[in-house]
């Protein structure tokens, strides 16, 4: 009963917290009392709320009249949000047109953890009985947009995001830290990365970074489709368009490198 009943407990603070920031949203500004009222709990409750909210930035103290108003931190969530958005809007025209070129898979990553995240996906004419890949995190070492991310990192990042025993999924997982160093200083010289049989038998991928406006990489772009039809001599024509492409994202989201 214990359990159970800290456990409604925690979702109705949880609850009072969200309706705190919808509240805020709304009104602008409010006191601590202002928000027991709209709340109907005690006053010491809505102080605990706004308090646990402020040390997450989520709100934050007017200092002339003590009221409380949103923070910075929900700009910051809103900003990675919006980010991520924009690069899929920025990148679903070219993304269907790399596919239809290509006529393979498209994907579109971002470094998210220590993992790559699909954020886009287009199928190629030649995808048959297609998974949905967005939404889901593949693993940095064993995928080309992986390496890819890996390439913009420091080394000190890239020695924290490949700590730990690297996962063999197929015979060609490179699990060795020194040699999936070296994959990934290959793809930064040549500008794309691509991974043969390494998450999975009989698959290759082929993938490319997506620049900001400030020219930090803010994520991948790949083709990738069976073996058989992405063969060892079709490589070098398919990375050159999943590069292009790119850089045409790249370009979108207001880059002017080269």
């Amino acid at each position: 009963m214990t359990v159970n009943g800290e456990s409604g407990s925690t979702i109705q603070s949880v609850d009072r917290a969200l309706t705190v920031l919808q509240l805020l949203a709304r009104y602008g500004e409010l006191g601590v009392t202002e928000i027991a009222t709209k709340l109907k709990v005690h006053k010491s409750t809505a102080f605990r709320l706004v308090t646990t909210l402020e040390s997450h930035d989520l709100v934050e103290q007017h200092t002339d009249r003590g009221k409380y108003r949103l923070g910075v931190g929900i700009l910051q969530l809103a900003g990675a949000t919006t980010a991520k958005l924009d690069l899929v809007q920025r990148a679903k025209p070219v993304s269907q047109r790399l596919a239809e070129i290509v006529g393979e898979t498209v994907n579109i990553t971002v470094l998210s953890g220590h993992e790559a995240l699909y954020v886009d996906q287009v199928a190629g004419s030649a995808a048959l009985q297609l998974h949905n890949w967005v939404g889901q995190r593949i693993p940095l070492h064993a995928t080309s947009n992986g390496k890819v991310l890996l390439a913009t990192v420091s080394g000190p990042r890239f020695d924290e995001l490949t700590t730990g025993p690297l996962k063999r999924f197929t015979d060609k997982t490179v699990t060795s830290r020194e040699a999936l160093r070296a994959q990934v200083d290959e793809a930064r010289r040549r500008g794309y990365a691509v991974a043969v049989d390494e998450l999975e038998v009989g698959l290759t991928a082929i993938a490319a970074p997506i620049c900001g406006a400030d020219g930090t990489v803010v994520g991948s772009i790949s083709a990738s489709g069976p073996g058989f039809r992405i063969t060892a001599d079709r490589i070098p024509d398919v990375a050159a368009k999943v590069v292009a492409a790119g850089r045409d994202v790249s370009r979108r989201l207001g880059w002017h490198g080269h």
